[in-house]
């Protein structure tokens, strides 16, 4: 049976034989429509890239406030749709490495400091424009100024100066800093003509896909651009990506046909869908992570012997095996694990206890009046069952956590980075600085915690500028130390990516940067024949 599985599978290959007669055939020979779909989908994949169609993506995370200005996207719908109709200077891949984009190299002086990124000839942009170096210079100079509100702006804290030069970008920094590519790869990035200063939302890009429609709650809708420069990407005729904020609801457009792919697959149905015919369900570890971040600068959070009570009150284990099922591990109340190269292994893992709670609450001297954690099915999947769950185990420390349900409608404009409790979830980012000087700068817009401390920016510009790995290490060891501690991050676990897609896509590969290949499969995948 196996030779003529293996004949099928050729014809596939080949192009010489559809889906339909391809199952037909293996069920003749015993074989299960599940075994079957893979099968197909392996030699379909082994055929190549196929051109043409209209690839429908089904994103949680939207809302009616969502924009189309790269600079303060904030959730993984709109970084989709960044992603579908931008490119960046460069990207990392799912290795870990830097892809060059915009830029065909990049090159930096021995100590770091002068970095010279070369652009790419012939890119152009979707108004005819040809992308150049000061495009590139314009975007950069946008995003580190204080009135873009970007979510890049701690990122480029550390820029002395920038200029265009012919066909170069070139950076100049105060510090040397090995990572500058990986925090030019950031998604906010994304290269607009002369920077996006006329207007940032226009959705003007050099990327795979032209805007056609942007209805920002509902759905999105791209076109293919005609001159766009890399034949590797952007397949499809066109791209709808709709806005599904409720899982059930997102499943059901899978399985219905509604969708070709969804992200956010809750783990308590991940191992049940993935049994469903002409479904596949992909997860990969990586440096996500579900969070409850509270505002240090605000009572009652401006106590660290309340914040250390919470810290202790919640039971990780129980919300790791509760709510991820399998897909994920434990947290210990910092945004770095063993995705990062120079994570440390020996700090102490925090563990729920409850006699420490109600010592820390005791000393922090809260009146007893209800502490309120604000949260929505859209924040993480399973987030209101967390907070439920992060409710009960604080009760037995008699800490009065009360549980507000806000709509998901809004989330990341009204109550993420406005409120000070809340519930939210970070992608992680490829570098350990990255992280750091995305979330925790004193200067980063998007500081979600109000974490400010000149000390802890101090140490984030020396790990920058350490060439010795081992004392880098160790400089970040403390980093994680001082928030684990003192911060005002809860991180009780950090998350699987957990995705599917009908056995119609082509071309998916896991990647451990975000979810949907780094909210990209949209431009990478394709739809079989």
């Amino acid at each position: 049976m196996q030779d003529q599985l293996d004949h099928l599978s050729r014809s596939v290959t080949a192009g010489k034989m559809t889906r339909r007669e391809f199952m037909g055939k293996a069920a003749a020979l015993g074989v299960s429509a599940v075994v079957a779909g893979n099968l197909y989908s392996t030699a379909a994949d082994a055929a190549g890239p196929v051109r043409g169609g209209l690839l429908k993506v089904g994103r949680g995370g939207g809302g009616s406030t969502d924009t189309l200005d790269p600079a303060t996207v904030a959730s993984e719908l709109p970084i989709t749709n960044v992603t579908t109709f931008g490119e960046r200077l460069v990207e990392t891949s799912a290795e870990g490495t830097i892809d060059p984009r915009i830029a065909e190299s990049v090159e930096s002086s021995a100590d770091a400091k002068t970095w010279t990124f070369k652009i790419r000839k012939g890119v152009e942009f979707h108004n005819g424009k040809t992308v150049t170096a000061e495009d590139v210079l314009r975007t950069m100079e946008r995003h580190s100024n204080e009135d873009s509100k970007s979510g890049a702006l701690g990122l480029l804290r550390g820029i002395e100066s920038m200029k265009a030069d012919g066909d170069n970008f070139i950076v100049n920094l105060a510090t040397g800093n090995a990572d500058l590519p990986y925090l030019l790869s950031d998604y906010h990035l994304v290269i607009q003509p002369d920077g996006g200063f006329d207007n940032p939302a226009a959705g003007i890009g050099a990327g795979a896909y032209e805007v056609v429609a942007d209805e920002p709650g509902v759905r999105h809708q791209f076109k293919k651009f005609a001159n766009y420069w890399d034949d590797n990407r952007g397949f499809a005729d066109e791209v709808e990506t709709i806005v599904l904020n409720d899982a059930t609801a997102r499943t059901a457009a899978l399985q219905s046909g509604q969708v070709h792919m969804i992200d956010r697959v809750e783990p308590k149905i991940a191992k049940l869908l993935d049994r469903a015919p002409n479904l596949h369900v992909k997860n990969v570890a990586g440096p996500g992570h579900y969070v409850f971040v509270m505002h240090v600068d605000t009572a009652p959070f401006n106590e660290n012997e309340l914040r250390l009570a919470l810290k202790y009150a919640i039971n990780r284990q129980e919300m790791v095996d509760k709510i991820l099922r399998g897909y994920g591990g434990l947290g210990n109340d910092m945004p770095i694990n063993a995705a990062y190269p120079l994570f440390d292994d020996s700090i102490p893992q925090r563990a729920y206890d409850v006699a420490k709670a109600a010592e820390h609450y005791k000393k922090s001297g809260h009146d007893g009046s209800p502490i309120i954690l604000r949260v929505a099915d859209g924040a993480f999947p399973g987030a209101v069952d967390a907070a439920a769950l992060f409710q009960q185990s604080a009760q037995a420390a008699g800490i009065p956590l009360e549980i507000k349900r806000e709509p998901n409608d809004g989330y990341w404009s009204e109550v993420w980075n406005a409120q000070p409790f809340c519930a939210s979830y970070w992608s992680g980012r490829p570098v350990q600085d990255q992280m750091y000087s995305t979330a925790y700068l004193s200067s980063a817009d998007w500081n979600d915690t109000r974490w400010k401390r000149e000390s802890f920016d101090a140490q984030i510009l020396a790990a920058r500028a350490e060439v010795d790995p081992a004392k880098r290490k160790e400089i970040y060891s403390q980093l994680g130390r001082t928030l684990r501690d003192e911060g005002g991050v809860i991180c009780p676990m950090f998350n699987d990516f957990v995705d599917a897609i009908s056995d119609k896509v082509g071309g998916y590969a896991v990647d451990p940067n975000s979810p949907l290949m780094n909210n990209a499969a949209q431009i990478k995948c394709w739809l079989k024949a």
